[in-house]
């Protein structure tokens, strides 16, 4: 891909990119990535210029750096929604790399002075988290081989890890590392991570990552389906160049972002990023109102056939059922200057709608393990704690755990894609309602409080029978009836 002949209706970077060197190593190059920090730090760099280009990693897949090396790191974001389509040509990452072929470029760019940021999108289960303890789980795949060796790691923490202590040795400042992944405060939950890894892999750095690292905590938003077919052929109608990294996206984005960075950072304000002294409310309100509500509705659509987000809000009966969702999570939120909940919601529901976004329910269902904590039963645990209504934290309960059971009485067969698919299918393929509500009332990643709540688990238990014995369109029309 080039930035010659591309129409002038395409927007391109108004900078010379070779004018500017990489200050960024990010770990985690997918599409959402691609449409947010990558977009964002393009805005900056255009707006006040500076070494802040991206140095972007795939810890797994081949794919990203494949598609980004031939065409120089240029790609094209297509923003859609009601007002139509909008092509932008980005050129904030100077290079692509992945783990698996090239660790001596990614080891290099960790350790070079220029890195004065390390920022992180490999959701949840890509952390090898152990949420009962807060360090790391040992079991996990990556956290168990960067253990035994330390000299190839292949996750994040034995990468950090060694990239810090490298950097430490020869004297370089630390970089700042810049967690912008789904986690409820997940700067001091990397940081935890991190000084739990080293304890076990390399005790001497522990008091360097305690006191001398930042970890700033974050807040993103910006709904980024797969790429499809259909996205390379647009992006190639609109900018005239073949585009094998094209993503599409919403025009909506959002960035929170607190504000300690000991050695420097891109201005993204210019891209409209919000600096703040605590993320902790910002975050509150994403994780419960929109993702939450996403994952009610993408069990819930999914077994009800709906394909896409755009198809649920479609479905009359089950959009009541997001705006019931999005509003009993409100209720649970603590005030916040400046904000309307009840105008983000009305938001949300626009964004929900956007018919241009191919958004898979199936894809969204993913990994629901690592985040039902967050979205669904923090939120339920304090609306008992209010006696407010349990029933919209019930019912998506109730769906999540019917998604479990892979139960094909209402829809065809599918894979149930969690990190702890094996367990949980165990404890659910074939069980009635009440011994799986059994099972997993108790399970690790249940708040305390809210395994004592019978009120609430006796809902979930009559949703999840009614969702197993009848067509999900069946319940959800009598849910709302």
């Amino acid at each position: 891909m080039a930035l010659e002949g591309i129409p002038d209706s395409v927007r391109v970077p108004a900078y010379r990119r070779e004018n500017h060197g990489a200050g960024i190593v990010h770990l985690g190059l997918g599409a959402f990535h691609k449409a947010h920090q990558a977009a964002y730090t393009d805005d900056a760099i255009e707006h006040s210029g500076g070494d802040w280009r991206i140095v972007g990693v795939s810890l797994r897949s081949e794919a990203p750096s494949r598609e980004l090396q031939p065409q120089n790191g240029l790609y094209t974001v297509i923003e859609r929604d009601f007002s139509g389509s909008r092509a932008r040509v980005i050129g904030s990452i100077a290079a692509a790399h992945c783990l698996k072929t090239d660790r001596a470029a990614i080891e290099a760019a960790l350790q070079d002075p220029a890195t004065r940021i390390v920022s992180i999108t490999v959701t949840e289960k890509g952390y090898g988290l152990d949420r009962a303890t807060g360090g790391i789980a040992i079991d996990h795949p990556a956290i168990a081989h960067d253990l035994s060796h330390p000299a190839e790691p292949q996750g994040l923490a034995g990468l950090l890890v060694r990239a810090l202590g490298q950097r430490r040795a020869a004297g370089v400042p630390p970089f700042t590392v810049l967690s912008c992944d789904n986690l409820p405060d997940n700067g001091p939950v990397l940081r935890s991570l991190l000084i739990d890894f080293c304890r076990h892999a390399a005790p001497e750095l522990v008091d360097h990552i305690t006191f001398d690292v930042a970890f700033p905590a974050t807040m993103v938003d910006r709904i980024t389906p797969a790429p499809t077919l259909e996205t390379l052929a647009l992006a190639s109608r609109m900018t005239g160049h073949a585009d094998e990294a094209a993503i599409e996206t919403e025009g909506f984005h959002q960035w929170v972002i607190e504000d300690s960075f000991p050695t420097g950072r891109p201005k993204w304000e210019a891209g409209g990023a919000i600096f703040t002294d605590d993320v902790r409310p910002y975050e509150a309100m994403k994780l419960r109102m929109l993702n939450g509500a996403h994952s009610m509705l993408a069990y819930t659509g999914f077994a009800a056939g709906h394909r896409y987000v755009r198809d649920v809000m479609a479905d009359p009966a089950l959009s009541r059922l997001v705006s019931r969702h999005l509003y009993a999570a409100a209720a649970t939120l603590r005030p916040l200057p400046g904000v309307d909940f009840a105008g983000y919601a009305a938001q949300l529901e626009e964004r929900f709608c956007n018919p241009h976004l191919a958004h898979e329910t199936y894809q969204i269902a993913m990994d629901g393990s690592e985040k039902i904590t967050q979205r669904i039963l923090a939120p339920a645990q304090y609306a008992s704690s209010k006696g407010q209504d349990l029933r919209p934290f019930a019912f998506a309960t109730a769906a999540w755990m019917r998604h479990l059971t892979g139960s094909t009485h209402d829809c065809a067969p599918y894979e149930v894609r969690d990190p702890r698919a094996k367990d949980l299918r165990a404890m659910t393929r074939g069980q009635p309602a009440s011994q799986i509500v059994f099972a997993l009332r108790d399970a690790s990643f249940v708040p305390t409080a809210l395994t004592r709540d019978d009120v609430f688990w006796a809902q979930v238990e009559e949703l999840l029978h009614a969702m197993l014995t009848r067509p999900m369109a069946d319940v959800i029309a009598q849910e709302v009836a």
